[in-house]
């Protein structure tokens, strides 16, 4: 680029980094550019203090027994990460699309309970995949949650008008995901027992 950085977002992500137990390193070539690499430590989740009402609450969920199966569709690889440990940790079972043609195919052969849809992938949009979705009448009745840094006047709409059930913009509040994920859930229990 035309100006230097002030060094300022190094210097945070090394405090950070450090605060967690880790490192950060750096190669760097004249002419060539710099790679940085950020080294985390791993733990495994300690078990929650049973003592606690909001510990239960979150063993509960963890525990989950029903196999509730999610899509989801996302194609930046940090994003996958983050959502699918937490997710995961929640008890719920993930598949993966990485563009909207993936994420149709997906869930016409795997029919998960829920689909969380990014809205800018490449080669297909969540939009587009939502509306052929919504027309393939052994999924159309799949809760689809748009998940998007669209947060522009009338974005909301769109999505709505596409078939999404529930908008969240990014970033997202893992906790409200998995409330918005059980409403959704419970949300289509309701409506199969009412068709039935």
């Amino acid at each position: 680029r035309r100006y230097e950085g002030t060094g300022l977002g190094l210097a945070l992500v090394k405090n950070i980094v450090e605060l967690h137990g880790g490192s950060v390193s750096v190669v760097s070539e004249v002419d060539r550019g710099s790679q940085f690499t950020v080294i985390l430590p791993w733990k495994k989740l300690i078990k929650p203090n049973l003592e606690s009402d909001n510990a239960i609450s979150q063993v509960a969920l963890s525990t989950r027994q029903d196999g509730t199966l999610i899509l989801l569709a996302e194609d930046n690889e940090a994003n996958i990460l983050m959502m699918s440990d937490y997710l995961i940790s929640q008890g719920y079972k993930l598949i993966f699309a990485h563009n909207g043609f993936a994420a149709i195919d997906m869930a016409k052969d795997k029919k998960p309970d829920l689909i969380l849809m990014d809205i800018q992938m490449p080669d297909m949009d969540g939009l587009e995949a939502t509306r052929r979705i919504r027309k393939e009448q052994q999924i159309a009745d799949i809760p689809i949650i748009a998940l998007t840094a669209l947060t522009m006047p009338g974005d909301r709409e769109k999505c709505l008008a596409a078939g999404v059930n529930e908008y969240m913009t990014k970033p997202v509040n893992l906790k409200k995901l998995v409330n918005n994920i059980e409403q959704q859930l419970i949300a289509k229990r309701n409506n199969s027992l009412i068709t039935n």
